[in-house]
């Protein structure tokens, strides 16, 4: 799974509420599948809130039966309800506004602390398509301060994917410019980030997004 453009998430409905639920089923499966949910229960979900196949189409499509089909659906939707994925449907609120800010100026400082300050206790941070995986303010304090202390420098550019807040991030380079580096993906709960992506395969996404591959110095 990669980001989309708001524009990608357009129906042909007619009807401006089933434009919007339809714009809703394509966020909440972005995010389940991204974040929250195993291999069986994201391709269950998927395949049925955004290609909208029947419970038996997926049951042969999967090589298992319509009653397991119906209880993965089960289970991915209650770990939805528990994760309240839904609190970020519509415009950003103020709060979430000044979260953003103060995220995109930790960044640039490359202020680690501040930046872990703004997470959920929860919070998981991933980088596809790696393994990474962390998930909790210490892993992620460690790791942005190890491996990635590469990100110190960056510059982040704003965009919106898949519904939710998103920054192009540019790593400082020779000469004083700076280089695609990954498409971050944020899902905000109330007032805090409840998980951080980095997408990684700059040379296809950010031209999807109409972003440059360098800013120059």
């Amino acid at each position: 799974l990669e980001p989309m453009l708001e524009s990608q998430l357009q129906t042909t409905a007619a009807d401006p509420a089933d434009i919007a639920v339809g714009r809703e089923s394509i966020r909440l499966a972005f995010v389940a599948a991204l974040q929250h949910l195993p291999p069986r229960q994201r391709a269950a979900l998927l395949l049925t809130e955004v290609l909208g196949w029947s419970a038996a189409e997926v049951a042969e499509s999967l090589a298992t039966s319509v009653a397991a089909v119906n209880s993965a659906l089960q289970r991915a939707r209650a770990t939805l309800a528990a994760r309240d994925v839904t609190a970020q449907v519509g415009a950003l609120t103020d709060e979430q506004t000044g979260l953003l800010d103060r995220y995109v100026e930790a960044f640039h400082e490359y202020d680690v602390d501040g930046l872990v300050t703004l997470l959920r206790e929860d919070a998981a941070l991933s980088m596809p398509p790696y393994t990474l995986w962390l998930r909790g303010h210490e892993p992620i304090r460690s790791w942005l301060l190890g491996r990635g202390i590469g990100c110190r420098g960056s510059r982040l550019v704003p965009v919106e994917a898949c519904g939710s807040p998103a920054f192009a991030q540019y790593r400082r380079a020779a000469g004083g410019s700076h280089q695609a580096w990954a498409l971050i993906v944020l899902e905000l709960s109330g007032g805090q980030i409840a998980s951080w992506t980095s997408f990684l395969d700059v040379e296809a996404l950010f031209p999807t997004f109409g972003l440059p591959i360098r800013l120059a110095a």
